[in-house]
């Protein structure tokens, strides 16, 4: 973090993936977050020329508020090393390894921590039949939001027949039933836990369509889930080597007290919109939307 008097934040946003109008509106809250707290602040659509604009811009800082592909798997935070231009979040092996979810679960399994069977299969395969018992969930192995997320249930006769924009390998999970629920890790602190309430699963358009769904923080569960939601979180985010802000989710058999808390996965690039999940967190814990960011700013380096 340049120690100028008044420090150029280069807030990256929108890009190629599939969540790029989510990155969009993380992006905009963010970059007005951080000119209320004194930055000047340049928004940058990440496209192809993205190196070529930071260049230009020569920011103090990168603020990454990019979700999905790109940049959240390791290829900006690359460039931003390449670059020697300081920059928010997870670096590049934590962020490629919390994107691919069958190497993070086996950094997580390898961490004691517990995660639903799976495997690996081609879209052909799972087309073709049943890769484990129903019920069970495919999905892309390296895309967030609930992107491409197809149920499988208990009943089902057929295989799912996946769109034609799902990628040639799909990972096939174990369903676990239960609630939704989530953890953000900033630092090295664990910061609250969220039961998200919901009528069906939570699909892309649960967590970002006005009414999908709705956050009980902090969670009303019992002490021992609520505490072993809080640890694992933060031993998913060192076990990974994340950096700044993380966002473990959970689902929880309530039938199966401790045993059934299972880790999904963890996102290193966290909604960011004051009303988004980790914010309302932050904010549970005494960091308001702006405060939220300007840690961020501040935390920012490289070799991350």
């Amino acid at each position: 973090m340049s120690s100028r008097a008044n420090p150029t934040v280069a807030v990256l946003m929108g890009g190629p993936s599939a969540e790029r109008e989510v990155s969009l509106s993380s992006g905009r809250e963010c970059a007005n977050a951080l000119r209320d707290a004194g930055y000047n602040v340049v928004e940058v659509d990440a496209g192809l020329d993205v190196a070529a604009r930071l260049l230009e811009i020569k920011p103090d800082v990168a603020f990454n508020a990019l979700h999905g592909k790109w940049g959240e798997d390791g290829c900006v935070q690359g460039i931003l090393e390449w670059l020697g231009i300081p920059y928010t979040h997870s670096g590049v092996l934590a962020s490629a390894l919390a994107m691919d979810k069958e190497r993070s679960k086996a950094v997580f399994r390898a961490a004691g921590l517990p995660v639903a069977a799976g495997l690996l299969a081609s879209k052909a395969e799972v087309m073709a039949r049943h890769q484990m018992p129903p019920p069970y969930v495919a999905k892309p192995n390296d895309e967030g939001s609930s992107v491409g997320i197809y149920i499988v249930d208990k009943d089902a006769n057929t295989p799912p027949r996946l769109a034609d924009d799902m990628p040639d390998i799909v990972m096939v999970e174990a369903y676990v039933p239960g609630r939704e629920l989530t953890c953000s890790v900033l630092g090295d602190r664990a910061l609250t836990v969220t039961d998200i309430i919901t009528d069906g699963w939570y699909d892309y358009h649960a967590k970002y369509d006005e009414g999908g769904s709705r956050h009980e923080v902090p969670a009303d569960i019992p002490q021992e889930i609520f505490d072993a939601c809080m640890d694992y979180a933060l031993r998913a985010h060192r076990a990974l080597g994340c950096r700044g802000l993380s966002r473990t989710d959970f689902r929880w058999d309530e039938t199966r007290g401790l045993d059934g808390l299972i880790l999904l996965e963890t996102n290193t690039q966290p909604g960011m919109t004051p009303t988004s999940l980790s914010p309302e967190q932050a904010l549970a814990a005494g960091l308001d939307f702006t405060q939220l960011c300007q840690w961020l700013v501040e935390d920012s380096s490289c070799r991350r």
